[in-house]
């Protein structure tokens, strides 16, 4: 059986696309999941950074432990952590680098650490969080470690 090109149907103008309440609608539901969802990956955003932060701060320290077995001392306050990537001048049995990437890291946000040397058997690595200010509470707390 033949058919003929008038037994086929062709949409006409008024049933094809979407129409504009479709689209809005869609729209709409698109916008209350972003909006349900965006603040709870932001949250989860900033508990990620401050976990990174305390352990790169222990990861640091234990680097820092290492520097002492080798050379007897810690690093100064003047040598700072850079001591752990490359030898200072002074410094006999220098065995590093003591971080496995070769450089120092920043925190996770893109702050250097603080080192202090306190005494001869002491020291802090800190990061000051988020606001990059002293104490602080959240995001904002200080991540602090040492010996």
């Amino acid at each position: 059986m033949k058919t003929s090109k008038d037994d086929q149907k062709i949409p006409s103008s008024k049933q094809a696309g979407y129409t504009l309440m479709e689209l809005v609608v869609v729209m709409l539901i698109i916008v209350v999941i972003v909006g349900l969802v965006a603040p709870r990956f932001i949250g989860q955003v900033g508990t990620a950074k401050a976990s990174a932060a305390s352990v790169q701060v222990k990861n640091l320290s234990a680097a820092v432990e290492f520097f002492y077995l080798d050379t007897g001392r810690y690093p100064t306050s003047a040598e700072g952590l850079s001591a752990l990537v490359s030898a200072p001048g002074n410094v006999q049995n220098w065995n590093g680098p003591y971080l496995t990437e070769g450089r120092l890291p920043d925190d996770p946000w893109k702050n250097p650490y603080i080192y202090r040397l306190l005494n001869s058997s002491q020291f802090t690595i800190k990061s000051l969080g988020a606001d990059n200010k002293e104490g602080g509470d959240g995001q904002d707390r200080d991540h602090i470690s040492g010996s």
